[in-house]
């Protein structure tokens, strides 16, 4: 491929996916039934005595990439040194380009794309160490708020929609053995790298996995440390929306609630396009126990995903703008 061809494609390629993404993202919008009514409700949050609350969670949002941000410089930075904004800006990509894929696996790629073009597929294998993190933070912390609805919040009740006590409980048992193991081959990246390569297929593509097993188990400390601290803003903010919505939980059980509704938003596969809906029952499923406010459970679940999700993908969509499929070598 010629010069004059790889200057079309860089300056074709980031234009089509914006325009792509835009219509996407519009047309996500337009298909979610409580968005109108869960705007409305967000402007006129605006004018009440407590709406400070709601600008602590939108700059709580900053907050929550923010610490993303600073986990894809401590992934990729034994391949390339990225500055924070850069980072930032390829993790609004990333979540632009993650809308359309189930559970937003497509958010690597995204993220990947502001590499320079020799390290994107070592990128996109990188980012593993960070989803691993996240999903030990859910899951460990998941298993917590299980255990304290089973114990506080149920009351003695039996059964929460057919799931009985021995359910929840054997529930519990399984994830944390299975957090166990994860965290365990989490801490021993290396050696399982080792022990993939032996698998023809992967030692013939060694290149691109090799610095998996560079990780230090500071460095995976300090990148599991960053997932949890993420998981704190996402049920701050989750508790403070409550709160403005008028929805009177305790804020230990409402942090519990949060809790085991990401759980089961982990363990059950999703596109964005049927996300918002899913959340809207799961968390009336679960909210429903301690509240009768259903609209401001409604509320609350449509917010976070309008102000953690929506916000920064059409921010993101921007960023692809700047995409650049080829680069000069310096």
């Amino acid at each position: 491929m010629n010069k004059r061809q790889k200057n079309i494609l860089n300056y074709v390629v980031g234009p089509v996916l914006f325009l792509w993404l835009s219509y996407s993202i519009y047309k996500q919008i337009e298909h979610q039934t409580d968005v109108q009514q869960s705007w409305n409700m967000i402007l006129a949050a605006l004018y009440e005595h407590d709406s400070w609350k709601l600008f602590l969670v939108i700059g709580l949002m900053l907050v929550n990439w923010g610490i993303e941000a600073r986990k894809w410089q401590l992934q990729v930075k034994g391949i390339e040194s990225i500055s924070f904004m850069s980072a930032f800006r390829a993790i609004l990509a990333g979540q632009a380009l993650g809308f359309n894929t189930v559970n937003r696996i497509g958010e690597s790629a995204g993220r990947a794309a502001f590499l320079e073009n020799g390290n994107r597929i070592r990128g996109v294998v990188l980012s593993f160490v960070g989803s691993m993190a996240q999903i030990i933070a859910t899951f460990m912390m998941g298993a917590i708020a299980l255990w304290y609805m089973r114990v506080y919040i149920l009351n003695g009740q039996q059964q929460l929609q057919g799931l009985s006590a021995f359910w929840l409980d054997g529930l519990i048992y399984v994830i944390a053995i299975g957090i166990l193991l994860f965290t365990l081959a989490y801490f021993r990246l290396a050696g399982l790298i080792e022990l993939l390569e032996k698998i023809p297929l992967v030692a013939k593509n060694r290149f691109f996995v090799e610095k998996l097993e560079d990780f230090h188990w500071k460095e995976l400390t300090h990148i599991l440390l960053l997932s949890f601290a993420r998981y704190l803003v996402f049920i701050v903010q989750y508790v403070l929306l409550l709160d403005v919505f008028h929805v009177q939980v305790a804020w230990p059980d409402a942090a519990a609630l949060v809790g085991v509704m990401f759980l089961v938003l982990a363990i059950v596969p999703t596109i964005a396009l049927a996300e918002l809906g899913f959340r809207g029952k799961v968390s009336l499923l679960l909210f429903g126990v301690v509240s009768n406010n259903t609209i401001g459970i409604i509320a609350t679940a449509a917010g976070i995903w309008l102000i953690n999700l929506i916000l920064p993908a059409i921010a993101g969509s921007l960023f692809i703008l700047g995409i650049r499929i080829f680069r000069n070598n310096k």
